[in-house]
């Protein structure tokens, strides 16, 4: 079936349903940043693979919103007869369906794929113009999804507490008291990470998103009702690893039980941003009273605790030989005949395979961003949308990559020289790594966020007149999700305090369109300075283990302190790799790490 007759098809349900406009988002009903196949309806309707966007149907025209990351990808997957083109932020959807509506007419949606947050702003927005948003019972792609993919049914883990380092019990009970001392009947948990680290389990439900994909209820007694698919715990004792207050039930049954919490009016409390529509308005309508706040696992989550800290540093020992092994045979591979007979894939398969072999070892933590030359300008870049790049024609080269290791999740961005770097590629990788080593040397106050600090990381590229259009830094989950709020550093970012056991990426970069891209990339854990003032102060431990490039340096754009920094720092990562090398590895290592 083509996008031409699938969207002709849709069409069809909406005349049928008399509706005017069809909403499609990149979202599943857990809302969260990543989707399992059976939920990538947007992929199916117009092409598009990207991890954020939305398509809006009309009965004569359907246009794409995607955001800055993804104007070129939506131009190459999505046919321009069937799609208009739109920027995500410049122009919002809702916005450009009052320019496309009439009065009276209506707009449906799937209640499940939507916050409850966004049907409330969009209802009433909408209703200004007398346009009213209608919840559909059934999603109308469904409906013609004939080879659609059924969910995956892998076996769940349960995480031992040796790595997880507290009990579901201790846990449950530390926010029960908080929604009891609000009387707070039930919590509603939508969202996979939250449930699963409240529970100790994990899966293997999404590429590289290491959970069981769930609801939970978690009442003010501190049990839980957890549903989700009961195969995946067939051979496991739930009960003996949670706690006896823990009940496992399919997922037909959270009407039902959100049916009972209305029944006895209870105080139910969601966050807004991440429940779907679909359960405020079942809870609402049962007569439910909604309390409207922020997840109250996110921010305990958020905070490792040490044995969650001390497996991430052990981790990242491990990742960072991976890494380095990697850097190694590539410098090795440059110098062999015909290294144009490997490209962006067969390095990013080779890191991976180097990883594969370390113990604790799950799978990538994303999809390695493997990226020469001018493909490095596209910080989202994936080497499957396009035709790979070979070595031997680039300056330099970029890879992201990371891994699900079970006592940590890892992250790194390295940008190394693979030809012949000019001067000006040199000085904007120093003026990027500069900027990483004043926000890795910060110390702060306490109750400082990360959009307090995102300015630190900038601030050399700014003096010489250059910028980087992303954030500088995300929360790392702990063998979960490698992007992971409250906490993250950015201009637009957070102000949730940064604190002890909060895990972040240091990621300042630079990218010219059609040229180049830099990055560098470590993790760093959020610690108390030990010093003598009279307040109290956080500081940053660096996680990542692994050199940067000393050939792309010039030291002329920078102080003693950061030459003392990376000096330091190389030393480290030689005292800390060294014993996992031999051989040419090792070899590589003492050169690579050599002072400056």
């Amino acid at each position: 079936m083509t996008h031409a007759h699938r969207l002709a098809a849709v069409r069809r349900s909406m005349a049928e349903q008399g509706i005017h406009a069809f909403i499609v988002p990149h979202d599943d009903e857990h809302l969260g940043e990543y989707i399992p196949p059976y939920a990538a309806r947007l992929d199916w309707i117009s092409g598009f693979t990207g991890s954020a966007g939305a398509a809006v149907v009309l009965a004569d025209k359907a246009a794409m919103f995607v955001d800055g990351r993804y104007t070129v990808q939506v131009r190459h997957q999505c046919d321009p007869s069937l799609f208009g083109y739109h920027h995500l932020i410049d122009e919002p959807y809702l916005d450009w369906l009052l320019s496309e509506l009439d009065a009276g007419d209506t707009v449906g949606f799937d209640p499940r794929l939507h916050s409850q947050h966004w049907h409330q702003n969009a209802k009433a927005r909408l209703a200004e113009h007398n346009i009213t948003l209608v919840p559909l019972a059934s999603n109308l792609i469904d409906e013609h999804w004939q080879d659609r993919p059924q969910p995956d049914s892998h076996p769940a883990l349960l995480l031992s507490q040796d790595y997880s380092g507290q009990h579901s019990e201790a846990k449950r009970s530390r926010i029960a008291d908080t929604l009891a001392a609000q009387r707070i009947d039930a919590q509603l948990l939508t969202q996979a990470e939250p449930i699963n680290w409240l529970l100790n389990i994990r899966g293997r439900d999404i590429d590289c998103l290491p959970v069981v994909l769930s609801f939970a209820l978690l009442h003010r007694d501190g049990a839980v009702q957890l549903f989700a698919d009961p195969a995946k715990f067939a051979d496991l004792d739930l009960q003996a690893h949670c706690g006896q207050n823990v009940s496992l039930l399919p997922f037909n049954e959270l009407a039902s039980a959100l049916q009972a919490l209305g029944n006895r009016q209870a105080r139910v409390q969601l966050d807004p941003h991440t429940a779907n529509a679909w359960s405020a308005l079942l809870l609402s309508e049962a007569g439910a009273e909604l309390v409207f706040a922020e997840d109250p696992c996110m921010l305990p989550k958020a905070c490792k605790n040490p044995v969650e800290v001390n497996g991430s540093r052990a981790a990242h020992l491990r990742d960072g030989a991976a890494v380095s092994r990697f850097l190694a045979w590539l410098d090795r591979r440059l110098d062999e005949p015909n290294p144009e007979q490997e490209d962006e894939g067969t390095l990013a398969d080779k890191l991976e395979s180097l990883r594969a072999e370390l113990p604790e070892f799950v799978e990538p933590s994303f999809s390695t961003i493997s990226a020469l030359g001018p493909n490095a300008a596209m910080c989202h870049y994936h080497h499957d949308n396009g035709t790979p790049r070979t070595l031997g024609q680039d300056a330099i080269y970029l890879v992201d990559s990371g891994g699900q290791y079970l006592d940590g999740t890892t992250d790194i961005t390295r940008t190394v020289a693979v030809g012949e770097p000019d001067a000006e590629m040199r000085k904007l990788f120093t003026l990027v790594l500069r900027g990483h080593i004043d926000l890795a040397c910060a110390r702060f106050p306490a109750g400082t966020g990360g959009q307090q600090l995102d300015a630190l990381a900038r601030m050399p590229l700014w003096q010489q007149g250059y910028n980087f259009d992303h954030g500088t830094g995300h929360g790392v989950g702990h063998y979960l999700s490698v992007h992971e709020g409250p906490q993250r550093i950015s201009p637009k970012g957070s102000m949730v305090a940064l604190t002890t056991g909060m895990i972040v990426s240091n990621e300042p970069g630079y990218y010219r369109e059609d040229g180049f891209g830099i990055r560098c990339e470590n993790l760093q854990v959020v610690q108390p300075a030990d010093l003598n003032g009279d307040i109290p102060v956080f500081e940053f431990e660096t996680l990542t283990f692994v050199p940067f490039d000393r050939r792309l340096i010039d030291s002329h754009w920078l102080e003693a302190r950061h030459i003392t920094w990376l000096n330091q720092y190389h030393r480290q990562v030689w005292e800390n790799i060294s014993p996992q090398l031999d051989g040419d590895d090792l070899a590589w290592l003492e050169q690579a790490t050599r002072p400056i």
